[in-house]
């Protein structure tokens, strides 16, 4: 799990090391969850009409390990 998600998710209340539900572990459905919010702010950012939207992404991309 990308740091700055694992670090975003505890702040959220989740127990990472201890969240688990009839043996199933929710660490990836909660990263896949956070990844698909930051692709939401990406295509904000990409529709951005000036180069700033596009290096904003990157950023973002960056940050919180999202692949295209």
């Amino acid at each position: 799990m990308n740091q700055q998600i694992e670090q975003l998710a505890l702040q959220a209340g989740f127990n990472l090391h201890n969240d688990v539900i009839d043996g199933h572990d929710f660490k990836h459905e909660i990263e896949k969850f956070a990844q698909s919010i930051v692709r939401e702010m990406l295509k904000t950012c990409e529709e951005h009409p000036g180069w700033y939207g596009r290096d904003i992404g990157k950023q973002i991309k960056q940050r919180f390990g999202v692949k295209e």
